[in-house]
């Protein structure tokens, strides 16, 4: 097991103006903290909460048991309500002191052992052999209602031994986006991580100004990622290798253990997840920004969502990531820097594959080979059906008109999501979008009316909401200020994203031309 002392220590925060501390009062800083205690049950109706600790007993040389920083103030300023039901967990109690004891990691129930993660990863390319959970912790796992296996997982929750001279906290814009992205997604049918909750904590904390702090509570399927496996390969340790594939088994690809190879049989299901997850993120213009090994689950979940973006005007070459120089991961990358992480997973498990190297790589090789045919076949199938298109179409008249389409829009710099949903429109014989006005256009809308494109379905996929850059920004500024209202009125726009609602006029807008060159920021 890791074994490293923690350190005592003490952030410094200069002093601040007076602006700054009546923006903070907001979120409670300058408060005394009320006192919590350990929670034995989610009162109003609720069954207890219970909290395992498999990971930490199952893979003990893969964490560091640790304890949350404590919040001086907390105060609940998001919280997931119907999220909280699945998970049968009152939203009242979590609102209340037992709740948000957990919340921030300073009282959690019996029999749970909050740990730090072990991971590797290749970060844009380069390897770190020990990343780790920076300022993170795995609180334990919940059993949802329908019986599910669930990760309860803190973010800023303080430095650990991972923290590489960061100071472990986070601010609490980065957490809301988290949070406004990550259900975005979810109402889009992408895979996700959720956020549960972002409580504020008191504690202001220092970027390039200083800033109100919070912790984001995060739900997974689990937080096993490729950069895991790596960091078991660079330990030389066949057991711990084979454990941790019969917890990724267990947990994502039941099925793998009955295989004859149970190893090869779990790369070919992350493999198919996987290339369905990011088929999802082109068809819907999303940008990761920062599609590192440690960032890619074995579940097929997204998760991380820094310097992730949307595209406004369409452009394949989009780059959103501010230290993302080279555009590794550019929008149009996102498949093949898949592949490349999904390669650098099935190295890791060769050893498990076949005892004679040379097969297992054959085997593997094979194995990734099928990436591209999964990833085909998931975007055609998204793709027919943002277009409208019966399946009687083939997928090559699907896959012909559709990439037609996008070099349209990138010639026009058209907006991505305001395209595709104003193609209902022209189905129905209205007004058709403006990269359809060109004699290049005219044609190609005549190739896809032929077809009888459905309008209805259309509209019950193309979404007319999405967390639009410009409006992020706007609410994440406001909230920062204390002010959460755009937050509140955009989650409740991308929250239901395919229903067009009167009142959220605005939020279906694309960005001004003055907004853009966009940039997002990592690690905040």
């Amino acid at each position: 097991m890791l074994d490293e002392p923690k350190a005592v220590t003490q952030h410094l925060i200069d002093a601040v103006g007076v602006l700054d501390a009546l923006r903070w009062s907001a979120y409670g800083l300058g408060m005394s903290s009320s006192t919590t205690t350990r929670s034995e049950t989610a009162r109003t109706g609720t069954r207890p909460v219970v909290l395992g600790g498999r990971f930490a007993r199952e893979l003990p040389e893969l964490s560091i048991p640790w304890s949350a920083e404590a919040a001086p103030a907390p105060q609940v300023v998001a919280l997931n309500e119907p999220l909280a039901g699945e998970l049968g967990i009152a939203p009242a109690w979590l609102r209340g002191d037992e709740g948000i004891a957990l919340l921030t990691g300073a009282a959690v129930p019996e029999g749970a052992t909050p740990v730090a993660q072990a991971y590797a990863g290749h970060q844009f390319g380069g390897f770190s052999p020990r990343l780790g959970d920076g300022r993170a912790l795995l609180l334990g796992e919940l059993t949802d209602a329908d019986g599910t296996l669930r990760d309860l997982h803190l973010k800023g929750s303080g430095p650990t031994p991972f923290a590489r001279g960061g100071d472990g906290y986070a601010a609490i814009g980065p957490m809301l986006r988290e949070y406004l992205v990550s259900e975005a997604m979810h109402a889009l049918g992408v895979p996700t991580t959720r956020s549960l909750a972002v409580v504020a904590t008191g504690r202001p904390v220092r970027r390039e100004t200083v800033l109100p702090g919070a912790v984001l509570a995060r739900i997974a399927s689990s937080h096993l990622r490729v950069g895991t496996f790596q960091y078991v390969a660079t330990q030389d340790d066949r057991d711990l290798l084979h454990r941790l594939t019969d917890v990724a088994i267990a947990r994502h690809a039941p099925a793998a253990a009955s295989a004859e190879r149970p190893a090869l049989a779990l790369l070919d299901a992350v493999i198919e997840a996987q290339a369905a997850t990011i088929a999802r993120w082109m068809s819907i213009g999303f940008v990761h920004g920062v599609m590192n090994t440690d960032n890619m689950t074995i579940s097929g979940e997204t998760i991380d969502y820094g310097p992730c973006a949307f595209l406004d005007g369409y452009d394949p070459a989009s780059v959103y990531s501010s230290i993302d120089h080279g555009g590794r991961y550019a929008y149009r990358n996102q498949p093949i820097v898949a592949e490349w992480n999904l390669a650098r997973f099935a190295e890791t498990l060769l050893p498990l594959i076949d005892d004679d190297l040379q097969h297992a790589i054959e085997l593997a090789t094979g194995a990734l080979e099928r990436f591209s045919a999964h990833y085909a076949d998931a975007w055609v199938a998204l793709m027919r059906a943002k277009l409208g298109l019966g399946e009687a179409v083939s997928d090559e008249i699907t896959a012909t008109l559709a990439t037609d389409l996008l070099g349209l829009m990138e010639v026009a710099r058209t907006d991505y999501t305001s395209t595709f949903r104003a193609l209902a429109t022209s189905a129905r014989g209205g007004v058709r979008p403006d990269v359809l006005e060109s004699a290049a256009g005219e044609a190609w809308a005549e190739r896809w009316l032929a077809l009888e494109p459905h309008a209805d379905a259309m509209d019950r996929v193309n979404p007319v909401y999405i967390p639009r850059n410009h409006f992020v920004e706007e609410a994440l500024g406001a909230a920062t200020d204390g002010d959460l209202a755009p937050f509140d009125r955009l989650l409740e726009a991308v929250g239901r994203p395919l229903d067009e609602r009167a009142g959220l006029e605005r939020y279906a807008e694309p960005a001004p031309a003055t907004f853009e060159p966009y940039t997002t920021y990592c690690g905040t």
